[in-house]
């Protein structure tokens, strides 16, 4: 499992990922059933922990690659962005919360990407750990949907569904308080290496 080739352990979790979105799709493209939405719910989060799993095993075994780095990040936004899109379709999810944060992944992967090629790494900060933590959860949550009680007590009476929403609404804070601690940092980059090159060209 080792293996230095592209089979390795981590980079087979990461593909299988991709495999299981159309999955996903089959089973909310129409009104699911209790059993069905269950079933989507285990997946993604089979799905979320293997992301974490795939990436401290390429670390630790020394299998971190150039595909690998492109493919892990692909799959977890393949899933996320593909779950969003078919909750929105079956009314479980506001519609304007998933284009915010499907819009937000975009551009920070866009600008992650220009400030590779200027020599700035942006790597994943706390606001956008926070980020990724409450919105697994409340895609976990609004996959399961069908009422079930989280506490059973009358006067505090939480559906699954709606303690989603929750969850939801808070991760999308995060996705916008990230998303602008990484379009400061990029610009500030992006000033300093104006001012630098500004430097060069009159010295």
């Amino acid at each position: 499992m080792k293996s230095k080739g592209f089979w390795n352990l981590p980079n087979s979790l990461t593909v299988a990922r991709i495999a299981v979105v159309p999955l996903m799709v089959w089973l909310l493209y129409t009104t699911p059933t209790r059993l069905e939405a269950a079933l989507a719910c285990v997946i993604f989060v089979v799905a979320m922990i293997t992301d974490v799993i795939d990436g401290y095993l390429a670390r630790k075994w020394g299998l971190t690659s150039v595909i690998g780095a492109f493919l892990d990040p692909l799959a977890d936004k393949l899933m996320v962005a593909t779950t969003m899109i078919m909750l929105v379709n079956l009314g479980w999810m506001p519609a304007w919360v998933a284009a915010v944060i499907i819009c937000r992944e975009l551009t920070i992967t866009a600008l992650r990407t220009v400030a590779i090629s200027e020599g700035l790494v942006m790597p994943a900060d706390t606001l956008g750990k926070f980020k990724t933590s409450f919105q697994s959860t409340a895609l976990g949550f609004l996959l399961w949907h069908y009422p079930t009680t989280l506490w059973p007590n009358p006067r505090f009476h939480v559906e699954v569904h709606s303690a989603g929403l929750v969850l939801m609404y808070i991760a999308l804070f995060f996705t916008l308080a990230s998303a602008t601690n990484y379009l400061v940092t990029f610009f500030r980059h992006a000033a300093k290496l104006e001012r630098e090159r500004a430097a060069l060209t009159q010295g």
